[in-house]
């Protein structure tokens, strides 16, 4: 089984492997062997999170209910966002992290099994494409929450059983998530708009701008949006520069000042409560804290 990290847990976290002798009924019993989990968890606010798998000997699936992450798969990169469910098949291999800003929280889980490449072909995700936008669901975060209790149940093997039908009805459910969601967003372009987003960071961008990227009102363009997202697009486009700027201060020696204006900010003052209204630090405190 591909190891989870070791990300120190927090009071309300969650990791739980399931011991060999589970395992090995898992494998053998016809109502779980052809699909069923092997380590659970739950990540909140899971600041330093991080993982590279070179070497993947079974499947992922990886549901964010907040914040930020990337991601790379393959020849695959993508931001990871609010709704966003991710499955890294076999063999696959790959790194991911929390941002460094907005640190995801997660639920996660590893799973094997005979038929573990039909229901990811069920799902609609691929080698390709291991990842699905914006699905932020009741039903889906209830059934993670669900999938979760196995941790509290000892080694009970009818636990681990319902736990293998409940993995089950995640996979299913999440590709009836998925039509629903390209029916919902059939006119909405949202990576496009992202890109837009990523290309014009030292710009000013009003709400009309972004809307005219998909060819719909800006009222209309705004509701689609945050629906999608969580965020509303301005705010969403202000996480984004500010996102940037965290590489910056990494990665250079620029000021704050030229930060600012690298990122369309006439007002070096602006910028910093901006910087500070989303990651909660100065630009300066955060260049000098220990988060790097």
């Amino acid at each position: 089984m591909s190891e989870p990290s070791n990300w120190p847990l927090p009071e309300k976290g969650l990791r739980f492997l399931a011991p060999k002798f589970i395992l090995d009924h898992l494998s053998e019993n016809v109502l779980t062997r052809e699909c069923y989990p092997t380590a659970v968890g739950y990540y909140p606010k899971a600041s330093g999170h991080q993982m590279r798998r070179a070497n993947h000997d079974d499947y992922l699936l990886l549901y964010c209910e907040d914040g930020v992450g990337e991601l790379e798969a393959g020849d695959f990169s993508c931001t990871i966002e609010r709704g966003d469910v991710l499955i890294l098949p076999r063999g696959l291999a790959h790194q991911y992290r929390a941002d460094h800003s907005n640190p995801w929280t997660i639920f996660w889980c590893h799973f094997r099994g005979g038929l573990a490449d039909a229901f990811l072909a069920h799902t609609g995700l691929t080698h390709h494409m291991p990842v699905l936008k914006g699905v932020a669901d009741p039903a889906l975060k209830s059934s993670f929450k669900s999938l979760m209790s196995i941790a509290r149940t000892g080694y009970g093997k009818a636990a681990f059983v319902h736990s293998a039908n409940q993995l089950r009805q995640i996979l299913t459910l999440l590709a009836r998530l998925r039509k629903k969601h390209a029916q919902r967003h059939k006119s909405f372009d949202y990576e496009a708009v992202r890109s837009y987003m990523r290309d014009n960071l030292d710009q000013v961008l009003s709400l009309e701008e972004l809307a005219a990227v998909c060819n719909l009102s800006k009222f209309h363009f705004a509701h689609k949006y945050k629906e999608l997202t969580g965020y509303a697009p301005l705010q969403h486009f202000a996480h984004l520069k500010v996102e940037h700027a965290c590489f910056l201060l990494d990665s250079t020696d620029l000021s704050v000042g030229q930060i600012s204006f690298h990122l369309g900010y006439d007002d070096p003052l602006y910028f910093s409560r901006v910087f500070k209204r989303v990651t909660g630090l100065s630009p300066s405190n955060y260049r000098s804290s220990s988060h790097r």
